[in-house]
């Protein structure tokens, strides 16, 4: 994990809409040290080894947010990934390699809470408990957007509702405040609701 000069991560903000981005920047800067991108494109450009975490823009027109999450993980970047969208999400999150997901408008708590629980799970170095979170931010927002019927014709849902499950038991027993971390981390309003 790296580090600004004065040791704060360092949070790329992206978002086609210049007002959007710098919002979200302005949100965070005071705990973090943030670089915005107005798109796609700018976001690739930016992007390097010094970013801990991006606020991903899921929709823009230039390169979409679903790319640009893919061309970060294929370059090697292994830093946070926070989608942010005003879109309803679908099943198809269920296989994209993003740490949480937060819908349009974000409050500035859920933003900071969201970008240190995430860093603070990268920092852990336990890819499970980071895992886990990746998996549970995905399920909850499904849950809060899609019908139980609608989940129940997804066997890819279910598998990952298994994963999660057997995440938890395993990290209950390495972590003693496993459910406090969760109950953290349920506290954020992920859905658009």
């Amino acid at each position: 994990m790296s580090s600004s000069v004065d040791g704060r991560p360092t949070v790329l903000v992206v978002d086609d809409e210049a007002e959007v981005a710098d919002m979200l920047a302005l949100k965070i800067r005071e705990e973090y040290e943030t670089i915005v991108a107005y798109g796609g494109a700018d976001a690739l450009d930016a992007m390097d080894e010094t970013v801990d975490a991006v606020l991903l823009d899921r929709r823009m027109p230039d390169v979409h947010g679903d790319d640009v999450l893919a061309t970060i993980r294929e370059r090697g970047y292994d830093c946070v990934v926070v989608m942010t969208t005003a879109v309803d999400p679908d099943l198809n999150i269920l296989e994209m390699d993003f740490d949480d997901y937060l819908s349009k408008p974000i409050e500035t708590e859920t933003l900071l809470t969201t970008l240190d629980q995430q860093l603070d799970s990268r920092r852990s170095g336990d890819p499970k408990l980071e895992a886990f979170f990746s998996v549970v931010s995905k399920l909850e927002v499904l849950e809060e957007e899609l019908t139980p019927a609608e989940l129940a014709e997804s066997d890819e849902y279910e598998d990952r509702k298994r994963e999660a499950e057997a995440l938890g038991r395993e990290l209950q027993e390495s972590h003693p405040d496993f459910e406090e971390i969760v109950d953290t981390f349920r506290d954020i309003g992920r859905g658009s609701s």
